[in-house]
């Protein structure tokens, strides 16, 4: 239920700052590892697309348990998924370990994000919702933004150095995983003991009434909801954009002799624009409306990732990044709110993972044909396909997503009835006869 205190919303932003950082620190890392282990483009293509393979078949029973159920736990069990995965990556002296273990990070993150964003569409009123998922958004930026910086200082090239300077930012990336469960405490209204009997009985009643509810609607009913499908084509699009830009700059740094701590700088100059995005979203969708922003957004990120794939030299590149984070900016925290208002109210969290199996499908398949392309026409390419994948997102988000609600007008208080004059009391018989 929403509720007024919103310091649950701060720490889950600062957990799932943390939880990103992990992830974006260990993203390039592994490219990197991969590289210094002898993979070529199409190896990096294929490792960065295994990283979702495990969450594209798990999304969907673990939205349907957190329905029935708190989200906490899955919050633990993502970050502790996220460490491992790290951790043993470092480690790892073959492509094929690098890729199972990078599996692992790729599925303890799914864990965090549908615990996280079912938080979210639990505890925000309707009206919060556009600000408070583009506030949760932002934890995601603060470590993107941090992430790739910190991998960047740590890895380094020079005489052979990478294999061993890319397996410890791994490390490091799984020590920063372990300080979001610091964060994880009181983000949920808590189970109290002292509940009496008829509350137990209404609580296991609701409980009961929740789990046959989330079981009784079917994933076809959900995606045939207006705005779900759009929501998840949107969010694909732009994730999949975020995630080749990731994996795929360090290969085009390398090919133009772009340094790894210059990479890191340029990926977080994304990040902090899609920060900068985030805190504003709320005033720009009052200014154009969502469907609008969405379209816009997409568009513009499209032509900015094809531009991408020109031989730009570094000082051109930082402000297209710069553009392109504050469009990507948007996509994400509108995808989940155009798919939480969509969905059956008691089928949220199975509609938030839908969605994130529609990215984990994007990350599967994006990297590999990212990796293909590469492998034919370049190491550019992958970006002139993320363009047309922007501007196929928007052109079908702007036909299939509901129209922005108008305004709704404040409620209005009921009339009050007009006070009736005082009426004086009866006068008693014997009283009457002595005013008479």
């Amino acid at each position: 239920m929403p509720t007024g205190d919103r310091r649950w919303l701060l720490r889950l932003v600062i957990a799932f700052a943390f939880s990103q950082a992990a992830v974006s620190m260990a993203r390039p890392a592994v490219s990197y590892r991969a590289l210094a282990l002898g993979a070529d483009e199409r190896a990096v293509g294929v490792i960065a697309g295994v990283y979702a393979l495990l969450p594209l078949f798990a999304a969907v029973p673990l939205g349907r348990r957190t329905d029935r159920g708190r989200c906490v736990p899955l919050l633990a069990v993502g970050a502790a998924l996220i460490g491992v995965g790290c951790g043993l990556g470092g480690t790892a002296g073959s492509l094929a370990a690098l890729a199972a273990w990078s599996a692992v990070m790729g599925l303890g993150h799914l864990c965090f994000v549908i615990g996280a964003q079912s938080i979210v569409a639990r505890r925000s009123a309707p009206a919060d919702q556009d600000r408070d998922f583009g506030h949760f958004a932002i934890g995601a930026s603060l470590g993107q933004l941090v992430g790739p910086v910190a991998a960047g200082l740590l890895v380094s090239g020079r005489d052979g150095a990478m294999g061993r300077t890319s397996a410890l930012a791994l490390v490091v990336s799984a020590g920063v995983a372990a300080v979001s469960l610091l964060w994880l405490r009181r983000l949920e209204p808590p189970v109290t003991a002292r509940t009496t009997d008829t509350s137990r009985g209404k609580t296991e009643r609701s409980r009961k009434a929740r789990r046959a509810e989330s079981g009784k609607v079917p994933v076809r009913r959900i995606l045939r909801s207006r705005g779900v499908p759009s929501g998840i084509l949107v969010s694909l699009a732009v994730l999949s954009a975020t995630d080749i830009l990731t994996a795929y700059l360090p290969v085009i740094g390398e090919d133009r002799g772009i340094s790894p701590a210059t990479i890191g700088v340029l990926l977080s100059l994304r990040a902090a624009a899609a920060i900068a995005c985030r805190l504003v979203i709320t005033p720009m969708i009052q200014r154009v409306g969502r469907t609008v922003l969405l379209t816009a957004s997409c568009l513009l990120g499209g032509l900015l990732c094809a531009g991408i794939a020109l031989p730009v030299p570094v000082w051109g590149l930082a402000p297209m990044l710069v553009a392109l984070g504050f469009c990507l900016g948007a996509g994400q925290p509108l995808s989940m709110t155009t798919v939480v208002r969509a969905a059956p109210a008691e089928a949220r969290s199975t509609a938030l993972a839908l969605r994130l199996t529609g990215n984990r499908l994007g990350q599967v398949a994006a990297p590999a044909s990212a990796g293909l392309v590469a492998g034919v026409a370049g190491t550019g390419a992958p970006f002139m396909m993320l363009g047309v994948l922007l501007l196929g997102a928007a052109g079908l988000g702007v036909r299939s997503t509901p129209r922005d609600a108008a305004p709704s007008a404040p409620p209005s208080t009921p009339a009050r009835p007009k006070a009736r004059p005082p009426q004086e009391p009866p006068v008693p018989a014997d009283e009457g006869r002595h005013r008479r």
